[in-house]
């Protein structure tokens, strides 16, 4: 399914019902926005994990603007507008008050859309993600976890991400985003059947993605706000989530560390980021 907004068609998916029958009335359940990572990638790389959250919430998958499915020029893809365009996708499809979760990348479009529009959501969920990068950290992970070479293929990325060094580092750097174990051949399928937009990618990852400091603007954020993350974590590593923490107000945000888990911890640990996740659902 599309919505217009702002002239691009925004690719969404939904799982569940957004009416619950309660015996002689029918009650409305909250929305669950769920934004994947990338830049570049597609809503499939969240699928099936969230799909359980049906039972509470209807989940809504979308893929950004210029992402998977979704239409829009390079020039739009700044996280301004892919805040906005949360907001607009909301006002287009009658949305209110939803719970927002951003994975990686689409945490750092769901810190735009809740400082740009503070009050609009009902609760955050940042996954994964950072307000702005710590490059010197995550190469020096790289190259503990790799070596040299590793370490060179990861900085060689993220300044230049043609098609070659796309590919290197999707087969060498990814698969270390995660510890191994027995959920890797799952995560290997789920990046293997997502749709990548390198445009995308090169476009942001050697743009805004390099520059950008989103601390400021994170003041402005007022809902309940979970903030969840991997020590094994590579690109997003502790120290991100650490200082989203510290920029949000007082008494706002709760920081889960998740000891063991890598890029995204509901990947590794299911269960227990499931549990998390729903105490702060339900609180």
């Amino acid at each position: 399914m599309y919505a217009s907004v702002s002239g691009a068609r925004i690719f969404f998916d939904t799982v569940g019902a957004g009416l619950a029958i309660d015996g002689p009335r029918m009650t409305g359940k909250p929305t669950l926005i769920v934004m994947h990572g990338g830049p570049g990638f597609d809503h499939t790389t969240m699928r099936p994990f969230f799909d359980r959250f049906a039972d509470t919430h209807q989940v809504v998958y979308i893929d950004h603007r210029c992402n998977g499915r979704s239409t829009g020029e390079l020039p739009e893809c700044t996280l301004a507008r892919w805040g906005d365009d949360v907001r607009e996708f909301c006002d287009v499809l009658g949305i209110e008050q939803p719970v927002v979760y951003g994975n990686s990348f689409g945490g750092m479009v769901a810190m735009s859309y809740a400082a740009r529009h503070p009050g609009h959501a009902a609760k955050l969920i940042l996954s994964s993600t950072a307000a702005r990068m710590h490059w010197d950290e995550t190469f020096r992970i790289f190259g503990e976890r790799g070596g040299p070479q590793v370490r060179a293929i990861a900085e060689t990325f993220w300044k230049s991400t043609d098609d070659t060094a796309i590919a290197e580092y999707m087969r060498v750097c990814m698969p270390l985003y995660n510890p191994p174990g027995e959920n890797a051949e799952a995560i290997a399928a789920a990046r293997a059947r997502a749709i990548l937009r390198g445009d995308t990618l090169r476009y942001f990852s050697t743009g805004e993605m390099r520059t950008m400091d989103a601390r400021a603007g994170l003041s402005r954020i007022s809902c309940p706000t979970l903030i969840t993350v991997g020590d094994y974590d590579p690109i997003t590593p502790v120290t991100c989530s650490r200082e989203i923490f510290a920029a949000l107000p007082k008494g706002v945000a709760q920081l889960e560390i998740f000891e063991g888990a890598g890029h995204g911890v509901h990947r590794d640990q299911p269960d227990e980021a499931e549990a998390v996740m729903r105490k702060f659902l339900a609180a």
